[in-house]
C-alpha cells in the first residue's frame, strides 16, 4: 500500500476540484437573472443540431481519458495537462463571478422526437444557461488536445493525435451546433487557451523535451 501511494501521490492535485466544484455551483445557483447576454448574428446563422450531443457527451470521455492516461503513463504531462486546465478553468470562473453572463438561444426541444432530443433535454435541465464566457467545455477539449500532441509517449502513436484532433473540432462545434455556446464563448476559450499556452509548454518545456529525448536514446 505504501508503494502504491508513493507511486501516485500525484493525485494530490485533486484537491482543487474542492475549490472548484462549490464555487461552479454557487454561479450556476445566484447567476439567474440580470445577466448580460451573449448572442451575435453568427449564431442565428448556426442551425440546431441535436446530433451534435453526442460529441457534446463525449467531452467527459476525452477529457478524463486523457487525464488518466497520463495519470499513470507520464506524471511530469499529468502536472502539466493539470495546471493547465486549473488555471484557465479557475480564470473561466473569475470572469464569470465578476461578468455575469448568459444566452437565450436554446431552442424549444421535443424530447420525443427521438433519442438525441431527449438528451439535449436532459442537458438543458441539469446545466443552466448562465456561465458560459469563455466555453470551459471548449478551453479544455483545446487543452486535452495540446496535451495529446506534446506527449512524448503520444507522438509514437499519430493516429490517437489525428483521432484526437478530429475529436477536439467536434465537441468544439457542438457547443454552438446545440445552442449551449455562443461563438464568442468558443472564441474566449480559443484565447485564453493561447494566452495560457506558454505557461505550461513553453521554453523550459522545450528544454525538457531536449533533456527527456537525450536520456532515452542514453
Amino acid at each position: 500500500m505504501k508503494e502504491l501511494i508513493k507511486k501516485y501521490r500525484h493525485a494530490w492535485v485533486a484537491v482543487y476540484f474542492l475549490l472548484y466544484g462549490p464555487w461552479f455551483i454557487w454561479l450556476e445557483q445566484t447567476v439567474t437573472r440580470d445577466f448580460h447576454v451573449i448572442h451575435t448574428a453568427l449564431d442565428d446563422m448556426i442551425p440546431f443540431c441535436e446530433y451534435f450531443i453526442v460529441p457534446y457527451l463525449l467531452w467527459f470521455v476525452y477529457m478524463f481519458g486523457t487525464v488518466f492516461y497520463f495519470f499513470f503513463k507520464n506524471t511530469r504531462d499529468f502536472y502539466r495537462v493539470c495546471t493547465y486546465l486549473f488555471v484557465g478553468m479557475t480564470v473561466c470562473l473569475m470572469i464569470c463571478t465578476v461578468f455575469h453572463n448568459g444566452t437565450d438561444m436554446r431552442p424549444a426541444i421535443d424530447p420525443g422526437k427521438n433519442v438525441f432530443t431527449w438528451l439535449v433535454s436532459v442537458l438543458q435541465k441539469v446545466d443552466t444557461s448562465t456561465n458560459i464566457f469563455p466555453s470551459i467545455h471548449v478551453f479544455d477539449s483545446v487543452v486535452m488536445h495540446v496535451a495529446v500532441m506534446k506527449s512524448e509517449d503520444l507522438k509514437k502513436h499519430p493516429y490517437f493525435q489525428k483521432l484526437s484532433l478530429v475529436l477536439c473540432i467536434l465537441i468544439c462545434a457542438s457547443t454552438v451546433f446545440l445552442k449551449q455556446h455562443s461563438v464568442v464563448d468558443v472564441m474566449g476559450a480559443l484565447v485564453l487557451a493561447y494566452l495560457l499556452y506558454p505557461m505550461a509548454y513553453g521554453s523550459s518545456y522545450a528544454a525538457e523535451g531536449r533533456r527527456y529525448r537525450r536520456k532515452a536514446l542514453g
